[in-house]
Order: structure tokens, then C-alpha cells, then sequence
């Protein structure tokens, strides 16, 4: 009797669960690829990434002047006073700490314009993806990084992307 009643109790809440999460539909979003993929997305890797490439090159040609003003100053060492090469040498430390502090600040603003860039996507995404959720009835949704598999039909990222390029066409990062 006690296995019977353990049986029926059991298989109830099997009824119960399976009949709960047939009403449920799960959706994967692949949000790194959502966020590249996008034309602002796209737009703002560019620009960001020629940024980055016109500083290192600018600081290159910086950072080679520097080290070829230094060796000039070592070559003439010995035909300079000690005064004249100390007071160049400071000169030489004051131009290298500049050198730096604004190389370090170049690299901080691109960090700085990338965070904006990320915050205005997923700005603009939130309510895409909610008139999306609210549209097809979807109870979950699961970044795609986070699944271990599941069927195409349950990947949403290619619809979200076109309704993300259709309301952001690009971000203006200056």
C-alpha cells in the first residue's frame, strides 16, 4: 500500500511539472554576437579600433624621438658639464613622464568610449528585446554563452540583431 501511494504521489508531480514547463518557451540570444554583429555595433569597433591604431602610431613616432633624443644625450655625456647634462636630463624625464601620462590617457578614453558604446547597445536592446518577449509569449531568455545546446529554432539572435539595426542605424562616438 505504502508503494502504491508513494507511485500515485510521484507521478502526479511528474503530471504536474511536465504539464507546467510544456507552457514555457525558452529562447537563446547570442548576445556577444548581437552587440559586434550590429551595424552600430560594427561602426563603433571601427572607428574604436582606427582610434587605437592612429595613437599607436602617434605614440610610436613619440617614443622613437625620445629614445633617439636620449642617446644623443649619452653620446655627448662626456663633452657636456655636468650641469648642462643634468638639466638636459630632466628636460629628457620631464618630456618621457609626459609622453606617458598622455598615452595613458589616450588608452583611457578609448576604454572610456567602448564602455559608452556597450551601455548605449544594451540600452537599445532592453526594450527590443522585451516587445520581443512580450510579442512571442517567451518566458526565458538565455544568453547563447551559457547553454550547452538546444535546436535552431529556439535562437533568436539574427531577429533581434535586424529590429537592433533597424532602431540604432549607428552610435556617433567622437
Amino acid at each position: 500500500m505504502k508503494y502504491l501511494v508513494k507511485f500515485f504521489v510521484v507521478t502526479f508531480f511528474l503530471l504536474i511539472c511536465t504539464h507546467t514547463f510544456a507552457d514555457q518557451k525558452i529562447v537563446v540570444l547570442d548576445m556577444t554576437y548581437a552587440l559586434n554583429q550590429s551595424t552600430a555595433g560594427k561602426g563603433a569597433q571601427e572607428f574604436l579600433t582606427k582610434t587605437f591604431d592612429d595613437n599607436l602610431k602617434k605614440f610610436a613616432g613619440i617614443e622613437k624621438a625620445l629614445k633617439e633624443e636620449e642617446q644623443d644625450l649619452l653620446a655627448k655625456k662626456n663633452i657636456l658639464s655636468k650641469e648642462e647634462y643634468g638639466k638636459k636630463m630632466n628636460s629628457l624625464r620631464k618630456k618621457n613622464i609626459d609622453y606617458q601620462t598622455e598615452r595613458r590617457s589616450a588608452i583611457d578614453k578609448i576604454t572610456m568610449q567602448r564602455a559608452k558604446a556597450r551601455e548605449a547597445l544594451l540600452k537599445k536592446l532592453k526594450p527590443i528585446l522585451q516587445s520581443y518577449i512580450e510579442e512571442n509569449s517567451v518566458s526565458l531568455v538565455v544568453d547563447k554563452k551559457y547553454t550547452l545546446g538546444g535546436g535552431t529554432e529556439s535562437d533568436i539572435t539574427k531577429v533581434i540583431v535586424e529590429k537592433l539595426n533597424k532602431d540604432l542605424p549607428s552610435l556617433n562616438l567622437k
